[in-house]
């Protein structure tokens, strides 16, 4: 994570910018820190990357990279005014031990559109991520890759339309891998066991999954009208049991969750979507992040999951 020590709304690149509408950078930095210990509360490390003076949207954390079995694929803005982060993040992951890491040639924006299920890795394109970084992530992490595209400005990213609830597992990737927050500041570490699945995992029939004993499929929330009709298609077919969000919780981030498995931080308003998530077992935590939201960032925004 980033601290929003420098936040502001200095420009308008989503629908959600307005940089005459005031912003109060104390209170996104008391929003944020709420975020921040609640992850520590329920037993995550979190590591914290220096914000940087003239980059305001340095604090959505998830554009800086993706992180898979401990290959980290960097990312590469579109507009001009996020460019000089990837470098910052780059620089993090070298000097933290990161030995694998890619600098991509096509423009990706990172965890804003790469989501990791367990067993593929969702890419979404439309608006800020070229359909050519998929391929490119393919070869970069070594994993499948299965391309959504997003038709809904307000929803300018895969990651502000779907997150991950409970991670799938086929063997060559665990549900239960060690995930950080990341942040070169103290670490916290884990309070004890990993955190396992909700048991809302669902398991795979036989047929294209060779019949495989143990394997899981992901379970994810999304909101069907951010995606082409191709893509819900698409959706439907790999993940039948979703959670599907109404126009209200799309509107408030509430896709723009962040799921251990069992526990699930979403903003203050996404009732009816906290409502179906605690029906399936999954327990809610909710945070005020009004102040980010006026910079089009919510918890996962805010967020890297960092997979070793």
């Amino acid at each position: 994570m980033c601290p929003p020590r420098y936040f502001a709304v200095e420009y308008s690149i989503n629908p959600w910018m307005d940089p005459d509408r005031p912003v109060d950078t104390d209170l996104a930095m008391r929003q944020w820190t709420t975020l921040r210990d609640t992850y520590r509360e329920l037993g995550h490390t979190v590591d914290e990357v220096p914000p940087q003076p003239g980059l305001p949207d340095m604090v959505f954390a998830a554009n800086s990279g993706t992180v898979v079995d401990g290959r980290v694929l960097g990312s590469r803005f579109r507009a001009p005014e996020r460019a000089a982060e990837a470098e910052h993040f780059r620089r993090w992951f070298v000097e933290n031990g990161f030995r694998d890491v890619t600098t991509p040639r096509q423009i990706n924006e990172a965890e804003g559109d790469f989501v990791w299920t367990g067993r593929v890795l969702l890419a979404g394109t439309g608006f800020r991520t070229d359909p050519d970084a998929h391929a490119e992530a393919q070869e970069a992490l070594g994993v499948p890759v299965v391309s959504l595209h997003l038709i809904d400005e307000r929803y300018y990213h895969l990651d502000t339309a779907l997150f991950v609830l409970s991670g799938g597992s086929d063997g060559a990737a665990r549900a239960d891998a060690d995930t950080r927050v990341a942040d070169p500041g103290p670490r916290v570490a884990a309070s004890g066991a990993r955190v396992a699945g909700s048991g809302a995992g669902v398991a795979e029939p036989g047929g294209d999954d060779g019949g495989l004993g143990g394997r899981t499929r992901a379970q994810i929330a999304y909101y069907p009208e951010a995606f082409s009709e191709g893509s819900r298609r698409v959706l439907s077919r790999l993940f039948p049991d979703a959670v599907q969000a109404t126009a209200a919780d799309a509107e408030c981030f509430g896709l723009n969750g962040i799921s251990d498995g069992r526990h699930v931080v979403l903003p203050v308003e996404a009732t009816g979507l906290a409502d179906q998530l605690t029906a399936r077992g999954y327990e809610v935590r909710f945070v005020d992040i009004s102040e980010l939201r006026k910079a089009g960032g919510g918890p996962k925004c805010c967020t890297l999951e960092i997979r070793k």
